[in-house]
């Protein structure tokens, strides 16, 4: 799964989202070794493969022993959307990655920051990837209030409540935040990045879509093939062109269409709430590519998720949960209302998405020019 990469030029400025060599020598590997050590140490595909199987055994392990635990408590669900519930669901998926993350950067001789956490002004980028996220999910639930899909009821909570839910629901999403975006566009898009290639990034992406062939049931796995579609074609001409830094674009289309891939097993998605994950997973990609780290894409998933669950009340992906600040009720066709998936089941997050990429090239596009040519001078 290795590609071959030409060494860098020694007075060539190294961008903060680069994958360096590693801190191993390059020697040419024979026989079976060469089946596992390329030219920057363990090969990328099975650095992907270890570190699933490690989060699943992890995953499991923790889920089993809280689950055990939860038994003798009294009083505990687990199977609501409470913040209780969530925060212990996510605590367990954040140790299972973190542990995951930290084997595998020890068998490859890296840090866990390598994987696309450094890059300059990590708190600027965080704080505003909040922002935009606020701001785009407040335009689309604005757009489904204007088009008479949602109706706001009464407040649900009052007084301290507020600030105590508020608190703890952004809590739970900060962890979903830094666990799917450390897995996918921290672990997953630097380890395609350094060693994948278009044809192992059309078998892994053509893997999950004959996964959810075979296995998947409903209309949410058509947003799976049509991430996967409209992907093929810009990296295929990539590959034909050999364009410098196409294996980053490769490894954004397999990481997010992934990422769509995994959101098929919430059972309220639709297929355009799917394609919307798969999107967005790709509109943060580029946040990667034009901030140097994920940071703002951490910041932008937390709150977009937190303003959806807590702020506005909305369903997430067809959850409505306990300890919401607004009430809301959807009407009309469910292609634009969303449906019982939520805002992210409208055909507008589409549109809403598409402007979170456009201001992102605005933005961070006009800087990383200026940055270019200041090094060039």
């Amino acid at each position: 799964m290795e590609q071959e990469i030409q060494p860098a030029q020694p007075q060539a400025p190294i961008a903060p989202n680069e994958v360096t060599a590693p801190l191993v020598p390059d020697p040419e590997y024979r026989g079976l070794r060469w089946v596992f050590i390329g030219g920057q140490g363990l090969r990328a595909g099975w650095s992907a493969a270890i570190f699933f199987i490690l989060s699943v055994i992890f995953t499991i392990t923790l889920g089993t022993t809280a689950t055990a635990i939860a038994r003798h408590i009294p009083h505990v669900k687990t199977s609501n959307f409470t913040p209780a519930t969530a925060l212990i669901g996510e605590v367990i998926l954040f140790l299972a990655v973190l542990g995951a993350v930290a084997l595998v950067a020890l068998m490859e001789r890296r840090r866990i920051m390598d994987y696309n956490l450094r890059g300059p002004r990590p708190l600027v980028h965080f704080f505003s990837g909040i922002v935009a996220g606020f701001a785009a999910l407040s335009a689309l639930v604005g757009a489904l209030v204007w088009g008479g899909w949602l109706h706001f009821g009464p407040a649900a909570l009052s007084g301290a409540r507020i600030y105590g839910y508020a608190a703890i629901w952004g809590v739970v999403f900060l962890l979903t935040g830094i666990v799917e975006e450390g897995s996918f566009r921290g672990f997953l898009q630097f380890t395609f990045t350094r060693g994948i290639n278009f044809w192992w990034a059309l078998g892994t992406v053509g893997a999950a879509c004959l996964i959810l062939l075979f296995t998947a049931s409903g209309n949410g796995v058509w947003g799976v093939y049509l991430a996967a579609l409209l992907g093929l074609p810009p990296c295929l001409l990539l590959h034909i062109k050999k364009t410098p830094g196409a294996a980053f674009w490769q490894a954004a289309w397999a990481a997010s269409t992934l990422f769509g891939f995994i959101h098929t097993g919430n059972g309220g998605e639709n297929w355009i709430g799917i394609f919307a994950a798969a999107l967005i997973g790709f509109v943060f990609c580029v946040s990667v590519r034009l901030t140097g780290s994920l940071w703002w894409a951490i910041g932008c998933h937390a709150v977009w998720d937190w303003a959806e669950t807590f702020f506005y009340g909305t369903a997430d992906s067809g959850m409505v949960a306990t300890g919401h600040y607004l009430t809301t009720s959807v009407r009309g066709n469910a292609l634009w209302s969303g449906g019982a998936d939520g805002p992210e089941g409208s055909v507008l997050v589409l549109g809403v998405v598409l402007l979170l990429l456009a201001m992102l090239l605005l933005i961070y596009g006009r800087v990383k020019s200026v940055e270019l040519a200041a090094s060039v001078e």
